[in-house]
């Protein structure tokens, strides 16, 4: 039996995953949960096969998010359903160590077809994800910009492209205004920026923020 982990804010998405799951006996929903601490410490303290991660959220760094639960526990594969937007092929979630990743237009046997992959230790990359990664990496190679941020880095950066001013930032996050304008300082060091203007076209541009 596949134990596999869903991860979504919103519970109809988890609802809808757990559906095409349970049409198959060999795989089992054994826990779900959102972006928080509490689905970390879920997999920190259960077994899981494939945790099933889908990037339609707002204003949460999935890369990030995707790190801590590497790191929590290094060999768990990571599925992420790439529902963010069209411009996003997927490879960044890749190289943050997601194991497979498939476009929000696969159908319920894909899904499944990935997530017994995964289990058995392999990688599964959906076929037009993979032709977008492939052209991605012959005309990109640098470093996507805002992978070199920290957790907190990259929250901070949302939510100044989403109008918060220092203060309300430190205050939503429980953290002095001094610490936001270092947090602010490197993020503008990290991603070459002048302004909060150049970093809220970059967020637009990325499709960052939904």
């Amino acid at each position: 039996m596949i134990r596999t982990f869903i991860i979504d804010d919103h519970p109809l998405v988890r609802e809808g995953l757990k559906q095409i799951l349970s049409e198959t006996n060999e795989m089992k929903v054994a826990d779900e949960g959102g972006y928080g601490r509490d689905t970390l410490e879920k997999i920190d303290k259960n077994q899981y096969d494939v945790v099933i991660l889908d990037t339609y959220f707002s204003g949460i760094p999935v890369l990030a998010f995707i790190k801590d639960i590497k790191n929590i526990k290094p060999k768990l594969p990571v599925l992420v359903l790439n529902m963010r937007s069209e411009k996003d092929n997927g490879l960044r979630f890749l190289k943050a160590g997601a194991s497979g990743c498939l476009a929000k237009e696969c159908e319920a046997d894909e899904l499944k077809e990935a997530v017994r992959k995964l289990s058995k230790g392999k990688k599964y990359i959906s076929p037009s994800l993979a032709e977008k990664i492939a052209l991605n990496m012959v005309t990109n190679g640098a470093q996507i910009k805002h992978e070199k941020l920290s957790r907190r880095e990259f929250e901070v950066m949302l939510l100044i492209a989403g109008g918060r001013s220092l203060k309300e930032i430190a205050q939503e996050l429980s953290l002095s205004a001094k610490t936001i304008s270092v947090h602010r300082a490197r993020i503008m060091k990290k991603m070459k920026m002048k302004n909060n203007v150049g970093l809220t076209c970059y967020v637009i541009e990325e499709g960052l923020l939904d």
